[in-house]
C-alpha cells in the first residue's frame, strides 16, 4: 500500500504549547501477530494510552494465503488457528486492563499491512503502534516486510519498539530517559507538549537534542586561510545561536515543573550523531516530529526519522500530521475492500 502522506494539514493537537493538552492521540491501534513480542509492544501502547487517557485497540490479524481469494482455508485448521489467537488476545488484553484504560481486541482475516492501513483509516487511529520485527525474527536492525508497509502506509503517527531478541521481561519497560530532537522548526518543536506529558508521567528525564547544521562552502581546489577562518565563524554562529535557541526551550518546558537537559552536538550529519546520542545517553523513548524544517516531501518520513527507525535500538515515537483530504479518500476505498472481503473482520468479546 502506498503512502497516504500527500496533501497535509496542520494537526492541531501536535501544534507547539501547554504541556498539558487533553488529546494529542484520539485512538491508539497496537499491532501483534503472535509472538513472544506482543506483550512488549502492548505495555508501551498501554503507557500512551494511560498518559493520553486514549482508548486503546490490539489487532490481530491471521494472515491468508496469496491463493486465499479463491481457495477457502480449511476450516479445522481455521478453527484451530482462530481459538489459539483469540485466547492470545485474551491474555494481552488482560495484561493492558492492569493499567486502567480502555482496551478492547479485534482479530481480522487477511494481509496484515493491508488490513492494518484499512482499519486505521476507517476507525479514526491516530497512532499505531507495532514491533520492527516479530515471530519471524529480525535482521540487523532493518525492518520486517510488515512493518516497513505500515510505516510506508498507515494514517497518522507511529511507535515503533524494535525487538531486541533477548528481553522478555516486560516488567522492565519504562521510560526513564526522553529525547526529543530539535531543528530550529515548529514541526519539530510540535513533539515537545507530548514528550513533556509523558516525562511528567513517567516521572522522566527529559533530553532536548539539537545537532548543528554543518557549513558548506564551494571546495574547488583547496580552502584558503580566509575560507576556513569563515567556516569556523559560522561554526561559532551556529552554535551560539543554538545555545540560545535551546536556552529558550529549556525555559518554556520548565514552566510544566521539567528540568530539561539540552545538549548541542557540534556539526555533522544530524542522523549519525543523534544515533549516537541515543546509545551514548541510555535514551528509552525517542519523540520526534516526522519532518522538520524542510517539511514534508512524497515520503512517510523525513531522512533524520527514516534513519533513526533502523539504526537505533530505542522505541521512536514518530509524529506525523494527519492527512484529512487524503485520509477520507482512502478511507471510502477501505470501507469497499472490507466488505468484500471473505469472510468480513471478527472482533473478540
Amino acid at each position: 500500500m502506498g503512502s497516504p502522506i500527500e496533501t497535509l494539514e496542520p494537526a492541531q493537537d501536535l501544534q507547539p504549547g501547554s504541556a498539558t493538552q487533553s488529546a494529542p492521540f484520539r485512538r491508539i491501534a497496537v499491532c501483534v501477530d503472535g509472538s513472544e513480542m506482543g506483550e512488549t509492544v502492548v505495555l508501551h501502547a498501554t503507557m500512551l494510552a494511560a498518559a493520553f487517557g486514549a482508548p486503546l485497540t490490539i489487532l490481530r490479524v491471521l494472515e491468508t494465503e496469496s491463493n486465499a481469494d479463491t481457495t477457502p482455508p480449511d476450516p479445522l485448521d481455521w478453527g484451530v488457528r482462530q481459538r489459539e489467537a483469540r485466547a492470545y488476545l485474551d491474555r494481552l488484553v488482560s495484561l493492558a486492563r492492569h493499567r486502567d484504560i480502555d482496551v478492547r481486541a479485534e482479530l481480522i482475516q487477511g494481509r496484515a499491512a493491508e488490513q492494518i492501513c484499512s482499519w486505521a483509516l476507517q476507525h479514526g487511529a491516530d497512532l499505531t503502534v507495532l514491533a520492527s520485527h516479530g515471530k519471524h525474527g529480525r535482521s540487523e536492525w532493518e525492518l520486517s516486510s510488515t512493518a516497513r508497509k505500515l510505516v510506508d502506509g498507515v494514517p497518522g503517527s507511529l511507535l515503533l519498539i524494535p525487538a531486541d531478541g533477548d528481553r522478555r521481561d516486560v516488567s522492565a519497560v519504562r521510560y526513564r530517559r526522553i529525547m526529543v530532537p530539535l531543528d530550529g522548526s515548529v514541526r519539530a518543536e510540535s513533539a515537545l507538549p507530548i514528550a513533556t506529558r509523558l516525562a511528567i508521567a513517567h516521572e522522566a528525564d527529559l533530553l532536548i537534542a539539537h545537532v548543528t547544521p554543518a557549513p558548506e562552502l564551494t571546495k574547488v581546489g583547496p580552502l584558503t586561510a580566509q575560507d576556513l577562518d569563515l567556516e569556523q565563524r559560522v561554526i561559532a554562529r551556529n552554535e551560539r545561536v543554538a545555545r540560545s535557541y535551546l536556552d529558550q526551550v529549556r525555559a518554556r518546558v520548565s514552566e510544566a515543573g521539567i528540568a530539561a537537559r539540552t545538549i548541542i552536538a557540534r556539526s555533522g550529519d544530524a542522523r549519525t550523531r543523534l544515533a549516537r546520542l541515543v546509545r551514548r545517553e541510555g535514551v528509552d523513548l525517542i519523540i520526534l516530529s516526522a519532518y522538520g524544517r524542510r517539511g514534508p516531501r512524497d515520503t512517510p518520513c523525513g531522512s533524520v526519522a527514516a534513519h533513526l527507525l533502523t539504526h537505533v535500538a530505542a522505541p521512536l515515537l514518530v509524529l506525523r500530521e494527519r492527512p484529512r483530504r487524503v485520509m477520507k479518500r482512502l478511507s471510502q476505498e477501505a470501507a469497499r475492500r472490507t466488505a468484500s472481503a471473505r469472510p468480513p473482520a471478527q472482533a473478540v468479546p
